[in-house]
């Protein structure tokens, strides 16, 4: 069955990027602050957190928009999350020592109700649904 969508802003779509952006600047706003106040205290989470929001920033804007590029984009945006969000949930899970504070996705984004685990596989299965119509463009 070929899907008739035309957008990855359409319907669904429409959805995740309600809750991308809500992500995005959730993560961007709480890494700023980490950052600029406690840096010294866990670099690397912040970063990461950092990392997170960008991710997230990318993958908002690539959804938003249209065509093959921004679908590609949209594409590379989210598998690289799901592949952060399950390295850093492990890392973090297996050695708590890595992060003395928590990022976007320490323990698999339990601080966030597991919302950025769920997340990029909701994207990713939501891009696999519309990429017929992308091709094409």
């Amino acid at each position: 069955m070929t899907s008739k969508i035309s957008s990855t802003a359409s319907g669904v779509g429409r959805v995740l990027i309600a809750i991308y952006a809500v992500m995005a600047l959730g993560a961007t706003a709480r890494s700023v602050f980490q950052i600029a106040t406690k840096f010294s205290e866990a670099p690397l989470a912040y970063v990461l957190s950092a990392l997170a929001g960008l991710v997230y920033i990318v993958a908002t804007v690539a959804l938003v928009r249209s065509g093959r590029r921004w679908f590609r984009v949209a594409l590379v945006a989210i598998a690289f999350e799901l592949v952060g969000v399950v390295t850093i949930g492990t890392l973090s899970v297996v050695d708590a020592v890595l992060f003395p504070a928590d990022t976007v996705w320490s323990s698999f984004g339990a601080g966030y109700l597991f919302v950025p685990l769920a997340l990029p596989i909701l994207g990713l299965l939501w891009l696999y649904r519309v990429r017929s119509s992308q091709e094409n463009r």
